[in-house]
């Protein structure tokens, strides 16, 4: 008796999800602009929310674009060949590459889980820090988010570079390989395609990373409508519990680096400093961050990881939003 091959149950997969959202959307449109238009709170939520996303949008396809290339062409054994063999010097020249090597934080932790085993620890860790937090693109999203104000651009590129050095520094006189828990699988045969690698890279970037944009959006239109005006006047006269505050929300809204930019220049009442460090603090530690860390490396280094990260991201970037923007706002 022929056995009769079992019939594979189609399941929709985030591509078709997003379609019928997209379509629901389409359907309801005009409904939802009328029902908005009558409510002035919704209507400045929706503006706000709007205007957030689709400034952010452009940059971070631009980076799910790069993000995808670097993952088919630009391998993590390559990367490891191009660093010296000098721990310090290895350090530098891994912050250089990740500045020069544009990704997002999804994509940086495997990268840097794979330059771990084949480098410097230390310099593995500065690249998967750098790597999201200050390159290209992220400077230009910045420079766009915060127009006439190249001081934001640079004390982001100096703050979250020097926290990048300063983990690597950290780990390379603190950190113990015991605490890396988790193995990488042996690839026996790798046959795939670099346009597969590029197009699957692409997808899963941008449909992490959008997905992201729109709750930092949606965030960022809560707060500009449901919190008091009072509450952002006190904390303009408190600086550091402003700090503090904007710190969290960065650990918890865990946005795209690309886009992080557009909801800290949406949050006006609030000084240049904090603001600062929301963006210092986002691409360097965050809750996706953590359980991406604690998949690739164990939970044992992240738990030591994420909160020294933490700590570090919020003093240098108070620190040189201090020095570099001053009294501006």
């Amino acid at each position: 008796m022929t056995a009769v091959p079992a019939v594979r149950q189609w399941r929709p997969g985030s591509m078709e999800l997003l379609l019928v959202v997209l379509i629901i959307f389409a359907v309801i449109g005009g409904f939802l602009s009328a029902f908005i238009a009558q409510r002035p709170a919704l209507s400045v939520a929706a503006t706000v929310f709007c205007g957030v996303f689709t400034q952010a949008l452009p940059f971070l396809v631009l980076g799910v674009v790069v993000s995808g290339l670097l993952a088919a062409f630009v391998t993590p054994d390559r990367l490891a060949r191009w660093l010296p063999r000098r721990s310090s010097v290895a350090i530098l020249a891994a912050g250089a590459a990740g500045a020069a090597l544009p990704g997002c934080e999804c994509g940086s932790v495997p990268v840097a889980r794979r330059l771990f085993d084949g480098a410097s620890g230390a310099a593995a860790l500065t690249f998967m820090l750098t790597a999201p937090a200050i390159n290209p693109i992220v400077l230009v999203a910045t420079s766009v988010a915060f127009p006439g104000q190249p001081r934001m651009v640079a004390a982001r590129l100096i703050a979250s570079a020097m926290t990048a050095v300063i983990m690597g520094v950290l780990w390379r006189r603190w950190g113990r390989a015991s605490w890396i828990t988790r193995r990488l699988p042996v690839v026996k045969d790798d046959t795939t395609s670099r346009w597969t690698v590029f197009t699957e890279a692409a997808r899963h970037d941008f449909l992490s990373a959008a997905s992201y944009l729109v709750v930092g959006a949606a965030a960022a239109a809560a707060l500009r409508v449901l919190l008091p005006p009072w509450v952002f006047e006190n904390l303009t006269g408190h600086v550091v519990l402003a700090v503090v505050m904007m710190a969290l929300l960065a650990v918890v809204l865990a946005l795209c680096s690309e886009a992080d930019a557009f909801v800290a220049a949406s949050l006006t009442t609030l000084p240049l400093l904090p603001r600062l460090v929301f963006l210092v603090v986002g691409p360097a530690v965050d809750v996706k961050l953590f359980a991406m860390q604690a998949g690739m490396f164990g939970r044992q280094f992240a738990i030591r990881f994420a909160p020294a990260t933490f700590v570090v991201a919020t003093v240098v970037g108070s620190v040189v939003g201090f020095v570099v923007l001053g009294g501006v706002r």
